[in-house]
């Protein structure tokens, strides 16, 4: 398989950014150097607050500003383009209008995921930003693959805005029991077969594998399909042709 360069715009915040990077480097299957993915990343952190520019009506302050990293990416020769933010994905279309290489859709790819491992109808639960829950990017891809979402309430949600802008944002210990509290109650309280980890802060918690294995998480999905297209393997991928 043709090996090809992925570009990354991350910052959105640069800890996830970190995690992804860590998470394709850990899910290459590669005995050497040059059998890793070789990845451009933008660690463009100033880019203005999604959750805020879309509740505000500013978009235009983000696609401006991120405009900026699809030219750059663009001269570095990269054959694809992941950004590991789902509440960006809001703005997918306009930004993929802005550039002729290919932008990995995460919130597609994730549903495409979901709705093959759990079928049509399946209840999903949503753990995301306030940005991504009201910009209706899952609620829309759902309605496509036939899958009913269910949005948390307010009090949930504030307890999901508290875990991501006042602890893994500013750096501070998360306990995973706290996360893992969010997600049986979306499992065990409102019938919810999957739980999707849509918020790449949520995906730098720890969660113990028998409440993961109830999860699909955005980050993850996009680290295997970003892999992909680079012409790598993934380790999942080498196990299953073993």
């Amino acid at each position: 398989m043709e090996q090809k360069s992925l570009g990354v715009i991350g910052g959105m915040g640069p800890k996830a950014t970190s995690v992804f990077f860590d998470k394709v480097i850990e899910q290459t299957a590669a005995d050497r150097d040059q059998d890793h993915v070789d990845m451009v990343i933008l660690n463009h952190a100033t880019l203005p607050d999604r959750t805020g520019v879309i509740l505000s009506g500013q978009g235009d302050r983000f696609l401006q500003a991120v405009a900026k990293d699809l030219l750059l990416l663009e001269a570095a020769g990269v054959a694809h383009i992941a950004i590991p933010c789902n509440t960006s994905h809001y703005f997918y279309n306009e930004m993929q209008r802005m550039t002729g290489i290919p932008i990995i859709n995460m919130v597609d790819e994730t549903l495409r995921v979901i709705a093959a491992q759990y079928g049509e109808q399946s209840r999903i639960g949503l753990l995301a930003t306030n940005g991504t829950v009201s910009s209706g990017v899952y609620r829309e891809g759902c309605d496509r693959y036939r899958l009913q979402l269910h949005e948390p309430n307010a009090k949930v949600q504030e307890h999901v805005m508290d875990i991501i802008y006042n602890k893994v944002k500013r750096n501070l210990p998360v306990e995973p029991s706290e996360f893992e509290g969010i997600i049986n109650d979306l499992l065990e309280n409102e019938n919810c077969q999957c739980v999707i980890i849509a918020c790449t802060e949520l995906s730098c918690i720890p969660i113990r594998d028998e409440v993961a294995k109830h999860c699909v998480d955005a980050m993850n999905v996009l680290v295997e399909r970003s892999i992909a297209l680079s012409g790598k393997q993934s380790l999942s991928q080498a196990a299953g042709r073993n």
